[in-house]
């Protein structure tokens, strides 16, 4: 039994040992992996203009909301909606019956108190002179006096009444704050309207027009550059697009943000675009395109070298021995078929173009044709 047993683990032994030796043999007569069929171009430098864009919104330099101060009915409506109406137009008008009538009451109150005044002060003065003559008692004359103070604060008071009063009087009718494009009416005559609650109508400039977009941190010093240029830079810097269509007017940076947003890392930037024609709108989208004004020479390559893995951009470097190497770039702007590398490529390297959908770390590649002859084409310049 013990020789039986040992006879089989012996040739199970055997066994694998010749199926290890058939698997090297295997492998030895493959070899290593053939070479990669691909085209190579070289990345170069580039003078050419471009734009840098940004998406951006047209806003309103000046923008206020028409709310009513005083509650009531809306009695009257003074223009058409989307008028360009001028500073101190009347706009509105809200009943007045109910503060003309508190006004008069006020006033009529403030005349009481000014009689109440004239003779209290004609009581101080009479005690004042019987107490010279030690006619009368001490105390007589400073309840005089006191009655007089009170006199005073009551006129005061009911002075002030007849301000806030006649304030109400004045707010229900409403003027335009300033000079810019009025929209469309929230409410119609009879509409009833609560005191800083009910918005009536909003009222914006629109010439000149402003245009707010953000830009990445890193590029606040270019920005801040062009801004201390100001109008300057307006001739062809900055303009704006609706889609294909470029407007026709060029801007100039307002202003930019006084800090960067701590959770995009982006900071706001104000254009300002002249608008003679009111061809913008407050809350439009629109396009800002920035010349790109660098004066370093850009590193340009063909776009289809690019893969895109997990949100992050890299091409294929070719190095020693025709083998290749993922390295990262930033790219920027598409010119045509090319493709502006930001960073991470350096004129002069050598990268796969055509085939880099199969090609991995360290893999060695050919630019011969296929059949095996030569690809004699020059590199793409």
């Amino acid at each position: 039994m013990l020789f039986r047993r040992l006879e089989f683990y012996a040739i199970g032994a055997l066994l694998l040992l010749l199926s290890a030796c058939g698997a090297k043999q295997t492998q030895q007569q493959q070899g290593p992996p053939p070479a990669m069929p691909v085209t190579t171009d070289t990345a170069k430098t580039t003078n050419a203009v471009y734009y840098d864009e940004y998406p951006g919104t047209t806003v309103a330099l000046n923008q206020v909301d028409i709310r009513a101060q005083v509650t009531g009915y809306v009695t009257g409506i003074y223009f058409k909606d989307g008028d360009k109406v001028k500073k101190g137009q009347k706009l509105y008008t809200i009943d007045q019956q109910l503060y003309n009538a508190n006004y008069q009451q006020a006033v009529a109150n403030q005349m009481v108190q000014e009689t109440n005044l004239i003779k209290a002060q004609k009581d101080a003065d009479r005690y004042h002179e019987l107490d010279k003559k030690d006619a009368i008692a001490k105390q007589q004359v400073d309840y005089a006096d006191a009655a007089l103070e009170a006199a005073k604060k009551q006129l005061d008071a009911a002075k002030a009444n007849v301000d806030a009063v006649k304030a109400n009087v004045r707010f229900a009718t409403i003027y335009a704050p300033f000079d810019g494009t009025i929209g469309i009416s929230q409410v119609r005559n009879g509409t009833s309207v609560v005191a800083g609650q009910t918005v009536l109508n909003t009222i914006s400039t629109d010439n000149p027009m402003a245009v707010d977009f953000t830009v990445d941190q890193r590029e606040v010093y270019r920005f801040a550059g062009l801004q201390q240029q100001g109008k300057k830079a307006a001739d062809s810097t900055f303009s704006i697009a609706f889609g294909t269509e470029i407007y026709p007017k060029s801007g100039h940076i307002s202003f930019i943000d006084r800090a960067v947003d701590p959770q995009t890392g982006t900071i706001k930037t104000r254009l300002v675009f002249p608008n003679d024609q009111h061809l913008l709108k407050a809350g439009m989208s629109t396009t800002v395109r920035v010349l790109n004004t660098a004066s370093e020479k850009a590193v340009i390559i063909p776009y289809k070298a690019i893969t895109e893995q997990l949100g992050e951009f890299f091409v294929y470097v070719v190095g020693d021995s025709s083998k290749v190497s993922q390295q990262k770039v930033v790219p920027g702007k598409q010119i045509g078929t090319d493709v502006i590398i930001n960073s991470g490529l350096k004129a002069g390297q050598v990268i796969a173009v055509q085939g880099v959908q199969n090609l991995r770390e360290g893999s060695v590649i050919t630019t011969a044709a296929p059949g095996g002859a030569p690809n004699t084409a020059a590199p793409k310049k």
